[in-house]
């Protein structure tokens, strides 16, 4: 296989990555300057080598503990429980949570053989003996994000440390119509006063 053809068959392992797309970006690279595609090369080889899961919180970082673990401004008193990164950078993103957080990674499924040991819940459990006040689970709305949240909250109740979950419900501008019945009612019964 030559050099072309192996970048094309690496890219397409990419997820929402086709064998259009990556043939596309092959093309690009190869029509950028030597520089960006040294750059290009440099720079995936750089996150191969240094980014690694924070061993406070589970974050990706070329530093453990990272930059959000280690920042002064933030509440050390309020973890917000997320499934993976990516969950972490959303909602690092809206620039609402200023406390820590805790990846797990994923969540309980015992189909897929995911116990608690495979989630981290352990670690969480641990970090709990420092002055924590609140944990936010935001795990996903599905059986096993809720079986995961509930596991949690099991496990924390009998410490004094109040657990709350996001809202979930109708999206920013969502059309009621458009939305399915399960999203109403979870919008219904999570709803506040005004």
């Amino acid at each position: 296989m030559d050099a072309m053809s192996r970048l094309i068959s690496l890219l397409k392992q990419l997820p929402g990555v086709g064998e259009k797309t990556a043939t596309r970006l092959v093309f690009h690279i190869l029509s950028s300057s030597r520089d960006y595609g040294h750059a290009l090369a440099q720079s995936v080889a750089d996150v191969v080598e240094r980014v690694r899961p924070c061993k406070q919180c589970g974050n990706l970082s070329e530093t453990s503990p990272c930059r959000i673990c280690t920042d002064p401004k933030r509440d050390p008193t309020v973890i917000c429980v997320v499934e993976k990164v990516q969950d972490l950078l959303a909602i690092e993103n809206t620039h609402e949570h200023r406390g820590l957080y805790h990846v797990l990674p994923g969540t309980l499924s015992p189909l897929e053989g995911r116990g608690p040991e495979q989630i981290r819940i352990h670690e969480l459990l641990d970090r709990l003996e420092k002055d924590v006040v609140e944990i936010i689970v935001a795990t996903s709305s599905s059986v096993e994000g809720e079986a995961t949240a509930l596991y949690i909250k099991k496990l924390v109740d009998s410490r004094g440390i109040r657990v709350s979950r996001i809202a979930s419900g109708i999206p920013v501008g969502g059309e009621l119509e458009y939305t399915d019945r399960g999203t109403i009612g979870r919008a219904l019964s999570g709803r506040r006063e005004m």
